[in-house]
């Protein structure tokens, strides 16, 4: 399985409402609950008034589209990555998973992964 790594600083955040988002931004992740709106966005499309804010994170994804059908993708890379005393923040698309790292221990990660046979690019 390939892996892709990006050199991009994102941020997550809790809001108050789902206002202030830029959504012409190249790349964020929103979610609503009863309980809470999050965003992970690129670090500098932080919205002012975030609630709260956890910044320095990096990003890898897992290539390609996945099926439905597949089972335990994030259950192997979390596990590598836990192994290695790494935290994780997942979230997913229709396609495919993206698992942010903080930025100190993309390195680790990377090489982790790699040492258990997967492809990084």
């Amino acid at each position: 399985m390939t892996l892709r790594f990006y050199d991009i600083d994102l941020s997550v955040c809790r809001l108050r409402d789902g206002g202030g988002i830029d959504v012409s931004s190249e790349f964020f992740f929103l979610a609503r609950t009863p309980d809470e709106v999050s965003l992970v966005c690129l670090s500098d499309d932080v919205p002012f008034d975030a609630e709260k804010v956890e910044s320095g994170w990096g990003m890898f994804r897992v290539e390609g589209e996945l099926d439905f059908g597949l089972v335990g993708i994030l259950s192997r890379l979390t596990a590598i990555l836990a192994e290695n005393g790494i935290s994780v923040f997942a979230v997913s698309t229709f396609n495919t998973d993206y698992v942010l790292v903080k930025k100190p221990q993309l390195e680790l990660a990377r090489s982790s992964l790699i040492a258990a046979g997967y492809e990084v690019v």
